[in-house]
């Protein structure tokens, strides 16, 4: 959720170099911007604990020298420990301001405030604002960023001229993901009205699953495990629309201007974390009273049925799909 804020920003500062600090899997989404310098942290081995932050620090001001600012995009105890050092040096320093309070209140179970919160991205795009660089979010594509040509796709289905929907049935928590029997309805489903279904997931027990899934029905192809990144996205951009829970996949999506159906179940895209320019009508969602119940979807069902993602039915689904497909072809 980041990239669309950092690029709107090298595109209004095409002088200014950003050392964008991550884990390594952000590496790739980073890399085509020249303005960015990626740096590894290593939060299990070299950058573990207080004395890895100490060398996490050396490190930097080694690599990089002096910094004009710090924007602390995560504002959690590992970054304020890292940013108080640099504050200790002179650094200005810039954190985003999470809205945990407002958080809370729209995740309680009495009592709910229940009304639309700031995106993410205003608030990634807030602390650069802070720092007194002022520039519009809106309008970012990244196809032009993320897509190169000669890059070649596991699968026939890519060459169809049938319309292509993707399938991201994981999240990173229960409680974000539709029932897996509700998405293999759906696979077939969409198989039989004619489309080429394109499964997206992680190795290991992911893509166990989505190739068992692949052999449901005829024009399903499973991508889980085979593609590198930038061809994860490539595949994504080709998509008429992509299928996803509340999770990053639906984020990768964007990125490239595809069309997403989510499915929210115990977290609710008024938490702030909806897709880049999404409109509120890709949503799919039921109105109950407990949701949503979690901001990033980590607590258990308190009441114990979860009516949130069962009540989804597949009907609801199709429609969704079927509706964006069919204003898509029209003149």
């Amino acid at each position: 959720m980041t990239i669309p804020v950092i690029a709107s920003f090298l595109k209004a500062y095409p002088d200014k170099e950003i050392v964008f600090v991550s884990r390594d899997f952000a590496a790739g989404l980073v890399e085509p911007f020249d303005q960015i310098k990626f740096f590894l942290f290593e939060p299990s081995s070299k950058h573990r604990g207080i004395k890895g932050l100490w060398r996490l620090f050396c490190d930097l001001r080694t690599h990089f020298g002096s910094f004009d600012c710090v924007l602390d995009l995560h504002n959690v105890l590992r970054t304020k420990i890292l940013t108080l050092l640099f504050r200790i040096k002179g650094i200005p320093v810039y954190k985003i301001n999470k809205g945990r309070s407002e958080k809370k209140a729209l995740t309680r179970k009495s009592n709910k405030v229940f009304k639309p919160l700031k995106s993410t991205f205003e608030r990634y795009q807030d602390v650069f604002l802070k720092a007194g660089m002022h520039f519009s979010i809106n309008g970012f594509n990244g196809s032009h960023v993320f897509i190169r040509d000669g890059i070649a796709l596991p699968h026939s289905g890519f060459n169809s001229p049938r319309p292509k929907i993707g399938v991201a049935p994981f999240a990173g928590h229960p409680w974000k993901a539709w029932p897996e029997k509700y998405v293999k309805e759906l696979i077939v489903q969409l198989a039989n009205k004619g489309y080429s279904v394109f499964l997206f997931g992680g190795k290991g027990k992911e893509q166990e699953k989505l190739e068992e899934w692949s052999q449901l029905a005829g024009n399903v192809y499973c991508l889980a495990g085979v593609l590198s990144l930038q061809e994860e996205l490539t595949a994504m951009s080709l998509l008429d629309v992509m299928v996803s829970m509340d999770s990053a996949n639906m984020h990768l999506a964007r990125l490239v201007n595809t069309k997403v159906v989510s499915l929210w179940g115990a977290t609710h895209p008024y938490a702030g974390f909806y897709g880049y320019e999404m409109p509120e009508s890709w949503a799919v969602q039921i109105d109950l009273d407990c949701r949503p119940c979690s901001v990033f979807g980590n607590k258990s069902c308190h009441r114990g049925d979860f009516a949130c993602m069962n009540g989804i039915t597949i009907s609801m689904v199709l429609n969704k799909i079927d509706s964006i497909i069919q204003r898509m072809e029209k003149p």
